[in-house]
């Protein structure tokens, strides 16, 4: 019988890379300290060797499964397929599988996964709740390793966030700056039933910059968007231009919203910036290619992804340590749709 190559193992690594076994190991855990130049190393002798950790012998000696779990509302949009992307990335490298769930219509699906890692067949989660009340976290009081991340507001478990009220206040203080007088906020309603954590923390933001601004914060500039789609933008610039309530900025709550919306009133006539300044959040790859390329809110997604996959690979370790909140620094973006 004719064997196949040999599979790479972590002495193999650890002689290419010109460290200690225990080094690769620390690396590719994420556990422990290693300086980025050798950390560099080792990934490098990884990817060379197209080494891949046992997680089945890990398993039978520490009990652990080596597989995590990600879930997130709604994986079709851009924002989530470059998170999934950049969260299965960091945690490969650390030697860890990613399960991925979707979430948003069906919440009871953060309860499955709860129960999954209870019977031992995964070993903690990364959730990205939209509201609070909807969360497992607030109903259950004996949790297995969780990481939240998003906008979600509680110290009750470990998260990873931007702080979104002061992103909104940022982007709405552009608009303003760069001449508009009537911005709307599309992606929020003050007071909506349905209201996610973002929206409620993008529309504190907006209307915390237009008090500072000298304008009073006008309802009939909110609309509410069930769906953060394009779809959902395109439908709601057409609600707003049937308020005949005279805009001139719209501040959407995600690039996808603002790329339907921008489509819309170029139908109707009008041009963004020249009629219109348009802004949105995320900066996903399309943001830079729309014509007039799109302002907007960026963050590290790879930091974000990173802090994410270390969190909970330490609480996994460690359950008793007190939760802790990292906050990703997000950036104004600034293209052509606001740039007259």
């Amino acid at each position: 019988m004719t064997r196949g190559p040999r599979r790479a193992t972590v002495k193999d690594v650890a002689a290419l890379a010109g460290v200690s076994p225990k080094t690769v190991s620390n690396v590719m855990t994420g556990t422990v300290f290693v300086r980025p130049d050798t950390r560099e190393k080792v990934l490098a002798a990884v990817e060379e060797l197209r080494f891949v950790p046992n997680l089945s012998a890990r398993s039978l000696r520490n009990g652990r499964t080596g597989v995590i779990a990600l879930a997130l509302p709604d994986l079709a949009t851009a924002f989530s397929a470059d998170m999934v992307h950049r969260v299965v990335q960091v945690a490969h490298e650390r030697g860890m599988v990613v399960l991925i769930e979707e979430t948003a219509a069906e919440p009871q699906r953060e309860y499955d996964l709860v129960s999954r890692a209870r019977e031992h067949q995964i070993d903690g989660l990364i959730l990205n709740p939209i509201r609070l009340k909807d969360s497992i976290i607030v109903h259950d009081d004996q949790l297995p390793p969780v990481v939240l991340i998003g906008e979600v507001e509680q110290h009750k478990v470990d998260r990873v966030l931007i702080d979104s009220r002061q992103a909104g206040y940022e982007v709405t203080a552009h608009l303003l700056e760069r001449g508009a007088k009537r911005v709307a906020a599309v992606g929020g309603e003050t007071g909506a039933a349905d209201a996610t954590a973002t929206s409620i923390q993008r529309l504190d933001g907006y209307n915390r910059a237009l008090r500072d601004h000298g304008i009073a914060p006008d309802p009939a500039l909110e609309v509410y968007v069930e769906e953060w789609s394009m779809v959902g933008g395109a439908e709601a610039a057409e609600e707003l231009l049937g308020r005949d309530t005279g805009f001139d900025a719209i501040m959407a709550f995600t690039d996808s919203i603002a790329f339907g919306a921008m489509h819309v009133l170029q139908e109707h006539g009008l041009s963004v910036p020249g009629d219109v300044l348009i802004s949105g959040f995320d900066d996903v790859e399309h943001a830079r290619f729309m014509n007039p390329s799109l302002t907007t809110v960026a963050l590290d997604r790879r930091a974000f992804a990173e802090a994410a996959v270390d969190l909970l690979m330490t609480r996994i370790e460690d359950r008793a340590t007190p939760p802790r909140a990292v906050a990703i620094p997000h950036e104004l973006v600034i293209r052509g749709s606001t740039t007259r």
